[in-house]
């Protein structure tokens, strides 16, 4: 795999290797799926990081500002090696879109498969002064079409992340004696207080890390929701608000928002309390969707039980999760139509 030829001496393409351990995975084995995200940031991080340096011009390190929707295609096992790969497909004056793959492999057998696909953008932020977005070198492309293609998928995602900033003022409030199945019964939420190895080097909090929270809080909710084994199936867009300080206390909070017969949608979101140097008010830092299954001990999929929304914002949220759960299926089998019609 390679890049569409970097306007300088950047990296081609990058690889990262890891062996999954029993405290990577789920008690049914299963790597968890912010393990995985971790990995796709990191790689994404480090040849985005080495691109923008790669021409003279002040030193900075690439911030993580959004993640496209992501589908866990496969579950990665204990023992498994997972793969992860990157190459930069697009460059705008200010941003750097990233495209990663992540193929377990077992190194017993050495059968390998395909088990995510993501697209991830990054903002290089100047080391002398971490509020200044540094340019980016351009990229040289094998063909125009690259090039529009990846302008079209750079505003796409401009405008997203600005509609997604725009409604994202709802709170989670706790919900005394709820019932089964509610909303209220599996919201959870974890608080974390920001240390140094949550860092990069400009002292703000990794975008994997904080993934990496998200789905565990998610997980929670689904578990609590299904009272069974459960995976990340998928994950929407995460957008990254605002940075996050070392220093700050982050309360990462999580709700059931739309359930099909086997399929569950969370909400979750990032709000920080910054205390250290700066104080200010509690703001919200990153949010997105996550989609997740109920599986069997034999790793078949269940029924998820019906979510029963009690409140008018509650049968809002469901009927909003239940349009995305349908253009998503419906994006899905146009794709299944015509790679059947190449075939």
């Amino acid at each position: 795999m390679s890049e569409p030829g970097a306007a300088g001496p950047s990296p081609a393409a990058i690889q990262v290797s890891r062996i999954m351990r029993p405290d990577d995975a789920n008690i049914a084995g299963n790597v968890h799926g912010g393990t995985i995200l971790k990995m796709i940031e990191e790689a994404g991080a480090i040849i985005s990081t080495r691109h923008c340096n790669s021409q003279a011009g002040e030193p900075c390190v690439a911030a993580l500002a959004r993640v496209e929707r992501t589908d866990f295609l496969s579950p990665v096992c204990i023992g498994e090696v997972a793969n992860v790969s990157a190459e930069i497909t697009y460059t705008s004056r200010h941003s750097v879109e990233v495209q990663v793959n992540v193929m377990s492999e077992n190194i017993l057998t050495g059968a390998k498969k395909v088990t995510n696909k993501a697209t991830l953008w990054y903002v290089p932020l100047s080391l002398k002064n971490v509020n200044k977005v540094v340019e980016v070198p351009p990229i040289q492309y094998a063909r125009k079409e690259q090039e529009d293609e990846g302008k079209k998928r750079y505003e796409e995602q401009k405008l997203d992340r600005l509609e997604t900033k725009q409604r994202n003022g709802d709170v989670i409030l706790p919900v005394i004696n709820p019932e089964p199945h509610t909303v209220g019964y599996s919201q959870s939420s974890l608080i974390h207080l920001v240390g140094p190895s949550d860092c990069t080097l400009l002292g703000f909090v990794h975008g994997g890390v904080t993934m990496k929270l998200m789905d565990e809080v998610a997980g929670i909710v689904a578990a609590r929701h299904c009272k069974t084994n459960i995976v990340t199936a998928s994950v929407d867009a995460i957008n990254f608000h605002e940075k996050i300080k070392k220093g700050c206390v982050i309360t990462v909070s999580g709700r059931m928002t739309f359930t099909s017969n086997k399929s569950m949608e969370i909400e979750v979101f990032v709000d920080a309390d910054p205390f250290v140097d700066e104080p200010r008010e509690r703001y919200r830092a990153v949010s997105a969707f996550f989609t997740y299954v109920s599986l069997s001990k034999e790793g078949k999929p269940l029924p998820v039980p019906q979510l029963l929304t009690e409140t008018e914002d509650e049968k809002r949220r469901f009927e909003e999760g239940k349009g995305r759960y349908l253009q998503t299926k419906a994006k899905r089998q146009a794709q299944m139509q015509q790679q059947a019609a190449q075939q």
